[in-house]
């Protein structure tokens, strides 16, 4: 979409947006690419290390051969099919094969819990899901309570009563699947975020969505693609980021993926991997980053040609340390997954200033606006809003007619976020406008743990915030109000904590628990979270 040049205001102000009336993410990421030559898609890595090559050919004809399953399973136009899944083979040829179904994929975080995973199955309405054994196990639980779900494909050696294997049901199925013809507008995927009341809400996003991201990336990754461009990232291809910012964006510019599904980030072990297959772009989330400042790794093999990162300011130091371990300018970015990838930086096209999301993304008019939706002037602090329409931003919210209304003002979407826009352009980050908690390159919503929290027998009441946290940026802080007859300590934080690991999410567990007798409320009875944040 972009042509290169190192003149940003060019850029920005001669590019225009070339939407196809008809599109679809499986064609344009994969079958576009599958000529008969083999040409490289994924590079899968086992936990023992052994490199495991799949051509676009390859993944085409397994992602139709899944969607014969899906209609002869009895999946319609519409549909959602659920994907818990980390990095893997399976998951992209789970996603190919729904959009190219004219299904709704719905990507979901293997470390959710029973109650996570209950409330996204349900709300979405899922008819299908594709998973591994540990995924199985945590769906056995609550299947009795999904009355739409119909099909579990199971991606293991097993099929116990109730699945199917994915992989038997996929060779025994023909490889002739005509891909439905969508238009751009058709809805494609529902990527669920966490708010900070009520229930997580479903992002509804249409197949253009994959074209909105392109401009932010090729500028962030100096114009990918460039000859032997190699993308990976270790963030999880159940969120926005690592689906949007890195696998399907590097899959319609024909750029190979390297997969790896580590149960940490590992520094060294990052290095290796980058070294042993020549990975040239990467996005790393801050925390692993600091992670690998941390450990001072190095390695003379790594050959990185661009660095994406976001979720947080970097700062100076870390730019610096970036800088002189790389040689190259990590490229902050800034986006959410209702409307992504709407701010970013490239040295080549404007000076990197610390502790600034960059500037507008070709596309995109971001502005700094008042809840009304209305312009504020360059230097006071604001809403960050993105202009409507753009390909970038989210049909609806699932099922949420009233949480849609609120998200947009005027001619703008707000963000939610707190940002300051100065005289040169470049956006500057605040802080959120609600509570969500930023950890280790999440957005967690303080609600759903709190949810979460009252279903323990010792808790009375609770609230959740996050701290600062050098590494994490923030960590999870609960505060709770024990039943009679419980006591606080260590054991009983421990036992609320693993509670939480394994009923809603292993990311989302609160890492400190602090019992109170009472709560800060307000006037109406809310919790006033900004109190318990001065504690710590």
């Amino acid at each position: 979409m972009l042509t290169e040049t190192t003149d940003y205001d060019a850029l920005y102000h001669d590019f225009r947006w070339d939407i196809p009336a008809r599109f679809n993410i499986a064609s344009a990421c994969c079958d576009r690419h599958a000529d008969g030559t083999g040409r490289p898609a994924l590079i899968y890595l086992d936990e023992d290390g052994t490199a495991q090559r799949t051509s676009f050919d390859d993944i085409s004809e397994m992602s139709r051969r899944f969607a014969n399953v899906l209609k002869a399973d009895g999946l319609m136009h519409g549909d959602r099919v659920a994907v818990f899944l980390s990095q893997s083979l399976e998951l992209p040829i789970a996603h190919l094969a729904a959009f190219r179904s004219g299904l709704v994929s719905v990507p979901l975080f293997t470390l959710f819990g029973e109650d996570a995973l209950e409330f996204r199955l349900s709300n979405s309405g899922a008819r299908a899901i594709v998973t591994d054994e540990t995924g199985w196990e945590k769906l056995a639980k609550i299947r009795d309570r999904l009355p739409d779900l119909a099909n579990i494909y199971l991606t293991g050696d097993r099929a116990p009563a109730g699945a199917k294997s994915f992989w038997s049901s996929l060779k025994s199925a023909s490889a002739e699947f005509a891909t439905v013809d969508t238009s751009a507008d058709d809805p494609a995927i529902i990527i669920y975020t966490s708010g900070t009341t009520g229930n997580p809400k479903g992002a509804l996003h249409a197949h253009r969505v994959l074209l909105g991201h392109l401009p932010n990336v090729e500028m962030v990754h100096g114009f990918l693609p460039k000859p032997d461009d190699v993308m990976w990232t270790p963030a999880d291809w159940a969120w926005i980021g690592g689906l949007f910012d890195a696998l399907f964006p590097a899959w319609y510019h024909a750029v190979p993926v390297v997969g790896y599904r580590a149960r940490k980030f590992e520094p060294q072990m990052a290095m290796q991997l980058m070294a042993d297959h020549g990975v040239r772009n990467v996005f790393l989330p801050p925390t692993a980053l600091k992670l690998m400042r941390l450990a001072d790794v190095r390695h003379p093999g790594v050959k990185l040609r661009s660095i994406l990162t976001g979720g947080e300011s970097l700062g100076g130091e870390l730019l610096d340390w970036v800088r002189a371990t790389f040689g190259i300018d990590a490229h902050e970015i800034y986006g959410q997954t209702e409307c992504n990838l709407v701010v970013g930086n490239n040295a080549d096209l404007f000076p990197i200033r610390p502790g600034s999301m960059g500037k507008a993304t070709p596309g995109f008019d971001v502005r700094i606006v008042n809840e009304a939706g209305e312009e504020l002037p360059r230097g006071q602090r604001g809403i960050i809003g993105v202009r409507q329409p753009n390909p970038c931003t989210m049909l609806e919210y699932w099922r949420n007619p009233e949480a849609t209304a609120k998200k947009f003002a005027g001619a703008f979407l707000l963000t939610g976020d707190l940002g300051i826009q100065d005289e040169d352009d470049y956006f500057w980050y605040v802080s959120r406008e609600d509570d969500v908690i930023t950890t280790a390159g999440y957005r967690v919503g303080p609600s759903e743990i709190e949810h979460t929290l009252m279903k323990h027998p010792a808790v009375a009441m609770s609230a959740v915030v996050g701290i600062p946290d050098p590494i994490r940026t923030e960590s999870i802080n609960a505060w709770i109000v024990l039943r009679p007859g419980f006591a606080p300590g260590d054991a009983l934080a421990r036992e609320i904590q693993d509670f939480v690991k394994v009923q809603l999410a292993a990311h989302e567990y609160p890492r400190f628990v602090q019992f109170t007798e009472s709560l800060p409320m307000g006037a109406t009875g809310k919790v006033l979270r900004r109190e318990l944040r001065k504690l710590g």
